[in-house]
């Protein structure tokens, strides 16, 4: 069998001076803000703290997972958010990796819930565009199917899925 092991270490020999140099273009601490406001996110989600979710999107937020259509503005998004933490017992979003690349801000999580009596978990990635200390839009890329069986859902529980 063969294997390309010194290929892929020479490989990320050659690039790391790159990466190292790509790094110190970049504002840390503007990253660091961004980072944070996902942060903040986070923790409002696990601490079921709904307002918190919609507050921290900008008054024109974009939630969209790819799946279905997404959701615009702070008044459909308060819906949308209301709607799902009826259901939520408990939630826990385990960040994996976050960083940002080109001031979008990327998450892999696995997240943990219990809906509605249903213990589940799901692994997502999530996409931020952060303006200020607003998510002006969040993209979430994971199994919807996986979601709605981990949720005990038979249906969708939004009405325009795709």
């Amino acid at each position: 069998m063969r294997t390309f092991r010194p290929l892929a270490i020479l490989l990320i020999g050659c690039l790391a001076p790159f990466a190292a140099h790509a790094g110190q273009e970049k504002s840390s601490s503007a990253d660091q803000q961004k980072v944070d406001v996902v942060l903040d996110m986070v923790d409002a989600w696990n601490t079921e703290n709904w307002d918190k979710v919609v507050d921290l999107f900008t008054e024109d937020g974009v939630l969209h997972s790819m799946m279905v259509e997404p959701v615009v503005g702070r008044e459909a998004l308060s819906a949308r958010i209301g709607h799902i933490g009826e259901g939520i017992e408990s939630i826990t979003l385990n960040i994996k990796h976050i960083g940002v690349i080109d001031d979008t801000v990327f998450i892999e999580r696995v997240d943990e819930f219990v809906y509605k009596g249903h213990a589940g978990s799901v692994p997502v990635v999530g996409v931020l565009e952060v303006e200020g200390d607003r998510i002006k839009e969040w993209r979430e890329y994971y199994d919807r199917q996986e979601l709605l069986e981990a949720m005990g859902l038979a249906t969708d529980f939004d009405s325009n899925a795709r």
